[in-house]
């Protein structure tokens, strides 16, 4: 029961992210309202970690797997795909060493950052 009360309050942050995404006229989808809605009110303590924790980790485990229809439909797509192939690899390549560069930079910062504040 537990993890149904947890989902509904992450659920609830998604249906609040897609009222902005009409309510609000700007290019940015209604999931990252309502990300944005529920890292804010984390943040400020209108809810906390243990309330969504365990739904939040179920959700994260079980997320490689809401790709395999995505994957599928690429798979479709193969011919079409196949005739851009050279500029998809020169556009994909370069972003994902960037991608991954920048990532590793931040979390090098973020854990020096985190082992200064266990030293004081």
């Amino acid at each position: 029961m537990k993890y149904l009360f947890q989902f509904g309050r992450i659920l609830a942050f998604c249906l609040a992210g897609e009222l902005l995404h009409t309510l609000l006229p700007l290019p940015i989808p209604a999931s990252v309202y309502g990300l944005a809605l529920l890292l804010a009110a984390l943040v400020t303590g209108l809810v906390r970690l243990d309330q969504v924790r365990e739904a939040a980790l179920f959700l994260t485990g079980i997320f490689p797997l809401l790709f395999v229809p995505a994957a599928a439909g690429v798979m479709d797509l193969l011919p079409e795909i196949s005739a851009m192939l050279l500029p998809i690899l020169l556009a994909v390549g370069p972003v994902t060493v960037l991608v991954m560069a920048v990532a590793g930079r931040v979390t090098q910062a973020l854990a020096r950052k985190g082992g200064n504040r266990d030293a004081e």
